[in-house]
C-alpha cells in the first residue's frame, strides 16, 4: 500500500497529528499534500516524502476568494496522488474544503480514508454544517478511522456498512518533551474555550477547592471567551487566566509545569491533550464522558468522576495529596511511553487500512 497524507489545515492538533503520523509513515513509502500557510510547514518539509505544497488561505478573505480554486485545486491534488502512485488518501484531519473535493478523488478510482476526530457536533458547532461535511465524507469514504470508540459508535450509527479503523490518538509532541520552565501550577486546563468543555462546572469545583485549600492553584490557558461560559471562575482566589492561541512550542512547557491535568468536559469525543499530559507524566482528573473513559485509567493515570461540580472537587483535593499523585503521575508517565511510539501508531493505521480496504471489496 502506497498512501497519500492530505492535511490542508494550519495549525492546532490537526496539524501536530499529521506531522507525526507522515513522519513515522514515510520510511515505508507516503506521499504528502500540505498547505503552504500551515504552521508546521517547515517540519513538514523535512519529511523524506514527496510533497505537493498549495496555497490555501491565511484569513476569513482568503478562505472565500479560494473557493474559486477548489476545482483547480482537486485536479492538482487527483494529479498528485496518480503520479505517486497513492492507492488511497487518507486525510489526517477534515479542511473545509474536504467536501469539495473528496468524493471527485473517488470517482477518480482513489480510495479515500478519513481520519474522523468527531462524529457529532459538539454544543456551540454549526451542527448542519458538520452533519453535511461529514456525511459527505463519509458516503464516499473505503473506510474511515475513529480516534475513540464513541466516535465509532457514532459513525456507525450513520453509515453501519462502512469498515472501520480503531486508532487511539497518540500524544503529538513534534517539538519534544520539554523540561517545565513555566511557575509551576497544581491545575491546569489546557485547550478551546467551548461550553461543552465543562468550564462552569470547573469554576463551581474550584469554589469548594479553594475553601478547602486555600493555597491551592489553577491556571486556564486557551483561546476563547471565558466570561461567556464560566462567568466568575476569574474572580476566583488561585486562578489565573490566559486566554490565547498558544503556539506549538510552548505547548509542551506549559503541560509539564501543571501538577494535574483537568477535563471537566459535559461531552467529548476524546481529548487531544490528554495524551500529550500522560506522556509529560502528568495525570489529570477527568469526568467520565465520551472517550475520556478509553485514554484515561482511573487510580492508574488520573482519576474520573462524574461530571458533577462535588464529585469534580472530591478528585481535585484528592489528587492534591503528593503521595497519589506522584503514583498516578508514575502511570501516567509508563502510559505515555506507549503514546508517544508514532512508529507503532503508523504499522497499525497500514495494517488497519489495509484490512479495512480488503473488506470493502465487493
Amino acid at each position: 500500500m502506497r498512501p497519500l497524507l492530505w492535511y490542508w489545515g494550519r495549525r492546532g492538533g490537526g496539524a501536530q497529528f499529521a506531522l507525526c503520523l507522515a513522519q513515522a509513515m514515510a520510511p515505508a513509502g507516503l506521499a504528502l499534500s500540505v498547505s503552504r500557510q500551515g504552521s508546521l510547514i517547515e517540519a513538514f518539509r523535512a519529511v523524506a516524502a514527496p510533497r505537493q505544497e498549495v496555497d490555501t488561505y491565511a484569513s476569513l478573505g482568503g478562505f472565500l476568494r479560494g473557493l474559486a480554486r477548489v476545482p483547480s485545486l482537486t485536479r492538482q491534488l487527483r494529479r498528485f496522488a496518480q503520479a505517486e502512485g497513492a492507492d488511497v488518501v487518507i486525510s489526517a484531519m477534515a479542511h473545509p474544503w474536504t467536501p469539495l473535493i473528496a468524493p471527485a478523488l473517488t470517482r477518480a478510482g482513489l480510495r479515500y480514508v478519513p481520519v474522523v476526530h468527531d462524529a457529532l457536533p459538539h454544543p456551540g458547532d454549526p451542527a448542519p454544517l458538520m452533519r453535511w461535511r461529514l456525511d459527505r465524507e463519509l458516503a464516499c469514504a473505503s473506510a474511515a478511522v475513529a480516534l475513540s470508540e464513541t466516535v465509532a459508535a457514532a459513525i456507525a450509527a450513520r453509515f453501519p456498512r462502512l469498515p472501520l479503523i480503531h486508532l487511539p490518538l497518540g500524544a503529538h509532541l513534534p517539538f519534544g518533551a520539554t523540561a517545565a520552565t513555566e511557575t509551576r501550577f497544581d491545575f491546569l486546563f489546557f485547550g478551546r474555550i467551548r461550553a461543552y468543555k465543562g468550564l462552569d462546572l470547573l469554576r463551581d469545583a474550584w469554589a469548594i477547592v479553594a475553601a478547602a485549600r486555600p493555597e491551592a492553584t489553577l491556571r486556564v490557558v486557551g483561546d476563547g471567551n471565558l466570561d461567556a461560559v464560566a462567568p466568575g471562575l476569574a474572580a476566583l482566589p488561585g486562578v489565573t487566566i490566559e486566554q490565547r492561541w498558544v503556539p506549538d512550542e510552548e505547548m509542551a512547557g506549559i503541560v509539564s509545569a501543571a501538577g494535574a491535568l483537568v477535563l471537566p468536559y459535559r461531552e467529548a469525543s476524546q481529548s487531544g491533550v490528554l495524551p500529550i499530559a500522560l506522556a509529560l507524566g502528568v495525570p489529570a482528573v477527568a469526568t467520565t464522558v465520551g472517550g475520556l473513559g478509553e485514554q484515561l485509567r482511573d487510580e492508574v493515570t488520573g482519576l474520573q468522576v462524574a461530571p458533577e461540580p462535588r464529585a469534580f472537587a472530591g478528585a481535585m483535593l484528592r489528587m492534591l495529596d503528593p503521595e497519589r499523585r506522584a503514583r498516578l503521575a508514575a502511570g501516567a508517565k509508563a502510559a505515555g511511553a506507549v503514546l508517544t511510539d508514532w512508529d507503532r501508531q503508523a504499522a497499525a493505521l497500514r495494517k488497519g487500512i489495509a484490512a479495512a480496504l480488503r473488506a470493502s471489496v465487493p
